[in-house]
C-alpha cells in the first residue's frame, strides 16, 4: 500500500521505516528542511537500535523516501498517518494545535474522487478525532471522502523497531468498515491481534495504558521504601508478586521513578482530560507525588551519608531517563545532576548516548564536566551515582571503578548491581528498597 507519514519524529519516522520493511511504499513529511536534508542524506536525527539500518536500506529499496510536501504525500497515499509533537501545556492539558494545523493543511490538498483514511497515530485525548473530522470537513472542498480513524502507538524508547514489528496488539478505533479494512491490510504483515474499537474509546486506550504502567512503577517504588523501613528486600517482595499472573512482573521496578517524553505528560493529561469531564482520576495524583517523592528520598540518601553535598566530588552515570535511547527529556537522572549542582556538588557524569543533548538543549549548566568514559567519570569521585541502567554500567570493571574512586561508596538509583558483590569488594553500597550493605 502507499502510506504517507506526516511528522518525521520518533513515532513517525520508526512508523515509517517498518511499514516500509514489510513491504509499504512510505513517504514520510516533515515541515524542517534541515531534518528532511539530513534523512535524505542518511542522517538519522535520534538513536534508536536497529532504526538507522532500516531507514537506510528501505530508502536503498525505493520504499522510503522523505518530503517536506503535505501535498505530495496526501496525493500519492491511501492512508494518511499524523504522528506531530503533542506536547503538555502549564496546567498537564496538551497542546493540540499541531494536530489541528496538519488537519487543515490535509484538507486543504485532498481532492474530490480520491478517497483517503487520515490516521490520529500521535497521543491525543478522547475526543480529538471527532476534532480532526469537523476540522477537514470545515476546510475539504466539497465533494471529498475521507475517514479518520485512531490508531495509538504503543512504543518504547531502547526497543521501538521490535515494538512496531511484533506488537503485542494493533488498535484500529474507527465507525468505518472501508477504513477498517484498509487498516487491517496495512497491519497484516505483522500478523498481530487487531483489536477494532471506536474512535473514542482507542483515545482513551493509549492514556489509559501508560497511566497504569506508572502506576506500577510507583507502586514499587512506594513498596521500596516499606522495605526500607521494614529491612525488607524490594527485589524479592516484587518477584513474589509479579510472578502472579494476573500482576506481572514487568515495569514492578523500584528506582529513581519514571521520566521521559511519554509517562510524565500522558499522565499530566489525562488527569485533566477526567477533570475536564467532571471526572476526577485523584488516584493518578497520588502516583505523581510518589514518583516525585522518590527522587527527593533518594537525594536524601546522598545526604545522609555525605551529610553536606557542598564542595564533593560526585559522579553520575546516566543522564538518558532510561537506556538504549538518547532521550534527555524529562529525565530524572538530569533533575537530579541539577539538583546535586544546587546543593553545590562538582558533577562529572558519563552516559552512553545522551550527553550531545544535555549540551545541546542547555539541560544542565556547564559547570557538569563531561566525562569521555564511565571510569574517567568515576576518577577522584567521593559517590557514584548509577542514574541510568545502562548494560555499559553493569559490565564494568568494579575493581578498577574501586581503584578510581576515592571514597568506594556508591549509590545505585537502578538497583543495578548485586548487593553481596559490592559488599565483598569493598563498596559501601546504596540502594533502593534493599537492605543497606556495607564492606566486612
Amino acid at each position: 500500500m502507499d502510506l504517507c507519514i506526516i511528522g518525521s519524529g520518533y513515532v513517525g519516522l520508526v512508523s515509517g521505516a517498518c511499514f516500509a520493511e514489510v513491504g509499504h511504499h512510505v513517504i514520510c513529511v516533515d515541515n524542517n528542511p534541515k531534518k528532511i536534508a539530513a534523512l535524505k542524506a542518511g542522517q538519522i536525527p535520534i538513536y534508536e537500535p536497529g532504526l538507522e539500518d532500516l531507514v537506510k536500506r528501505n530508502v536503498a529499496s525505493h520504499r522510503l523516501k522523505f518530503t517536506g510536501s503535505i501535498e505530495e504525500g496526501v496525493d500519492g497515499s491511501q492512508v494518511v498517518f499524523i504522528a506531530v509533537p503533542t506536547p503538555p501545556q502549564p496546567d498537564g492539558s496538551v497542546d493540540l494545535s499541531y494536530i489541528e494545523k496538519v488537519a487543515r493543511e490535509i484538507a486543504g490538498v485532498l481532492k474530490p474522487g480520491q478517497y483517503r483514511v487520515v490516521v490520529d497515530k500521535s497521543t491525543v485525548p478522547v475526543k480529538t478525532g471527532d476534532n480532526v473530522t469537523d476540522t477537514i470537513k470545515r476546510y475539504a472542498k466539497p465533494g471529498v471522502e475521507f475517514d479518520v480513524v485512531s490508531n495509538p502507538e504503543f512504543l518504547r524508547e531502547g526497543c521501538a523497531v521490535a515494538d512496531l514489528m511484533k506488537p503485542d496488539r494493533v488498535v484500529v478505533g474507527s465507525n468505518s468498515e472501508r477504513a477498517i479494512n484498509l487498516m487491517k491490510k496495512i497491519y497484516e504483515p505483522f500478523m498481530a491481534p487487531i483489536l477494532v474499537t471506536d474512535v473514542n474509546s482507542a483515545e482513551l486506550i493509549k492514556h489509559a495504558a501508560n497511566s497504569f504502567l506508572a502506576l506500577k512503577i510507583s507502586y514499587a517504588n512506594a513498596l521500596s521504601a516499606i522495605c526500607e523501613a521494614s529491612g525488607a528486600d524490594v527485589e524479592k517482595v516484587v518477584d513474589g508478586i509479579g510472578t502472579d499472573k494476573r500482576i506481572g512482573r514487568n515495569f514492578l521496578n523500584a528506582g529513581l521513578g519514571y521520566g521521559g517524553s511519554c509517562f510524565p505528560k500522558d499522565i499530566a493529561a489525562f488527569i485533566a482530560i477526567c477533570e475536564q469531564m467532571g471526572t476526577p482520576f485523584t488516584l493518578l495524583k497520588e502516583v505523581q507525588r510518589i514518583n516525585r517523592d522518590q527522587k527527593e528520598r533518594f537525594l536524601q540518601k546522598l545526604r545522609d551519608a555525605l551529610w553536606i553535598l557542598k564542595d564533593k566530588k560526585i559522579a553520575v552515570w546516566g543522564l538518558t531517563f532510561k537506556p538504549d535511547t538518547d532521550d534527555v527529556r524529562t529525565s530524572v537522572p538530569v533533575d537530579l545532576v541539577n539538583d546535586l549542582i544546587k546543593e553545590g556538588a562538582h558533577v562529572t557524569a558519563y552516559d552512553p548516548k545522551g550527553m550531545e543533548n544535555v549540551r545541546e538543549f542547555g539541560l544542565i549548566p556547564d559547570s557538569v564536566k563531561l566525562a569521555k568514559t564511565a571510569l574517567e567519570a568515576a576518577e577522584g569521585a567521593e559517590a557514584l551515582v548509577l542514574a541510568t541502567e545502562w548494560r555499559e554500567f553493569k559490565e564494568v570493571d568494579l575493581a578498577a571503578l574501586k581503584s578510581a574512586m576515592h571514597t568506594p561508596l556508591v549509590f545505585d538509583g537502578r538497583n543495578l548491581f548485586d548487593p553481596t558483590a559490592m559488599r565483598e569488594l569493598g563498596f559501601k553500597y546504596r540502594c533502593i528498597g534493599r537492605p543497606m550493605m556495607e564492606t566486612k
